[in-house]
């Protein structure tokens, strides 16, 4: 929902101090990044909550680094996008199992179970839907992501967030899970409205 205005704020940001590491491959910050979000979850799962957010937070900050020193660089493509792709999902999935295992409560798995199967579904609309719109050329020109989609409720902004607050408040995870689910699914039905209204 905010990730076109966050994303002029990063860019800002990360620019500048991408120019200064631009011999660095950005499949590198990716890889690094990975590593954090991996360590987010394990440390959730051990209840080192405080470790566990920061990790979260670094993987977050390489995530979009690695894309700022490919901009720099002129060295975006396709591979670098489909691998940042494929480390965010991981990460994704890694976090929320790593607070449950952590939690060991029936109630936080259900949630957590709810949760994933509504990333898997959003996961399929939003990637078909895209490849749809990259074969109809209903691209943007100077684009900042390696893939285009429309808007939802939940975003890479919102993603964030919640991530935040289910590892800053476990205690409440069966609500704060069960939450972001149900956006998400809201979003899930926001993209079908948009291909009903835009797809042949």
């Amino acid at each position: 929902m905010f990730d076109d205005r966050m994303r002029m704020v990063k860019d800002s940001v990360f620019n500048p101090m991408a120019e200064v590491v631009q011999m660095v491959p950005p499949w590198l910050f990716s890889v690094l990044g990975l590593i954090a979000g991996v360590g987010a979850a394990l440390a959730a799962w051990q209840q080192a909550y405080l470790l566990a957010v920061l990790l979260w937070w670094l993987n977050r900050i390489l995530d979009g680094f690695d894309g700022a020193v490919a901009r720099i660089t002129d060295s975006q493509s396709d591979f670098g996008g489909y691998l940042d792709i494929i480390i965010d999902f991981v990460v994704y999935a890694a976090v929320p199992v790593g607070l449950a295992l952590g939690r060991m409560e029936t109630a936080v798995t259900y949630a957590l179970l709810f949760l994933l199967c509504t990333f898997y579904v959003n996961g399929a609309s939003w990637m078909y839907l895209a490849a749809i719109l990259e074969k109809r050329t209903h691209q943007h020109a100077a684009r900042l992501t390696s893939v285009v989609m429309p808007a939802g409720l939940v975003g890479g902004t919102e993603t964030i967030i919640f991530y935040s607050v289910f590892i800053i408040f476990p205690g409440v995870l069966v609500w704060s899970f069960s939450l972001m689910a149900a956006l998400v699914a809201i979003t899930i039905v926001q993209r079908l409205v948009w291909a009903m209204r835009h797809l042949e």
